[in-house]
């Protein structure tokens, strides 16, 4: 019992001599502490980790070590750019008998966010906002980027013109011919006709990626929604009532927007942020298909 066990990643060479970009594991359950103003979250994600493995006669990594130092994450640590880097650092500290020079991490997971209703006081509810954070140490470089996903309500400017036009016509058919009419007789029939034909509106959602300061001690991910969600203007709601229901009506009414408004308005909310990339996404209910839009910084020598 007491006799030493193989380890072949160490005593076999390689069948094939060749170096491997990246070698290690994916989809590891992992605890996380996300600590954002007014929002300290445990969540739970999911990771995969990486490391280069240059020397082609090393016929593996040593994928335990890279599972004790990711679990580092999970004793409570604040997730933050600073610490990220420290960890890539010890995963390549960790296979110096690989010769390694690079390791890569990614982290999956839902910040719950508790959001106030529109009207009612005292009314909230949780919205949940996926999170994909990319963090490398390659060759010396240490790079953190992260994705956030964020809902919102869009009502096409379109449809609503073509509704628009149908109301404004059934009203002409209705009191054109009448010399006089009263405020009354036009509150009545707005009361009753007024939603003759309605604009369609649809759930719609941006994906956002920004490159995060590498020194910094949180990865902003809160700011970055809040300023989706201002862009847009019409974020999805939680907890309502109807007064609250009403707001929202009103809210997508005087904020008409085709996908291309949103992808323009969010990529101009981002100034502040380093090399954004904004993808947008409205689900049509007047089609079985989305419409989609994307925005990126242009290459240089592209503009003007």
């Amino acid at each position: 019992m007491n006799a030493a066990l193989p380890d072949v990643s160490l005593t076999d060479i390689a069948p094939s001599l060749s170096p491997l970009a990246w070698v290690g594991m994916q989809g590891i359950d992992l605890p996380i502490t996300v600590a954002e103003p007014h929002c300290r979250r445990e969540l739970h994600a999911r990771a995969d980790v990486q490391v280069d493995l240059p020397a082609p006669h090393v016929k593996g990594i040593h994928m335990s070590r890279l599972y004790r130092l990711l679990d580092a994450l999970g004793q409570g640590e604040t997730l933050s750019p600073a610490g990220l880097r420290h960890l890539l650092l010890a995963m390549i500290d960790s296979h110096q008998d690989c010769e390694t020079r690079s390791a890569r991490l990614r982290l999956k997971f839902a910040l719950l966010v508790r959001r106030p209703a529109l009207v009612t006081r005292g009314l909230s509810g949780w919205k949940s906002y996926p999170v994909c954070m990319d963090a490398s140490l390659i060759h010396g470089t240490f790079k953190c980027r992260v994705q956030v996903t964020a809902g919102y309500s869009s009502t096409c400017p379109c449809s609503a013109a073509l509704s628009r036009q149908i109301i404004e016509q059934s009203f002409l058919k209705a009191f054109g011919r009448q010399p006089k009419v009263e405020k009354a007789d036009v509150a009545a029939w707005l009361h009753q006709h007024a939603t003759l034909a309605t604009p369609h509106s649809q759930r719609s959602e941006a994906e956002v990626a920004v490159d995060v300061n590498g020194d910094g001690d949180t990865l902003g991910l809160l700011a970055l929604i809040d300023r989706i969600e201002q862009a847009v203007g019409t974020p999805v709601q939680t907890a309502v009532k109807r007064a609250d229901e009403q707001a929202f009506a009103a809210l997508n009414g005087q904020n008409l927007m085709f996908v291309e408004d949103a992808a323009r308005r969010i990529e101009a909310a981002l100034s502040c942020h380093a090399n954004p990339r904004v993808h947008v996404r409205h689900l049509e209910s007047l089609h079985p298909h989305d419409a989609v839009a994307w925005a990126a910084p242009m290459p240089e020598g592209v503009r003007g």
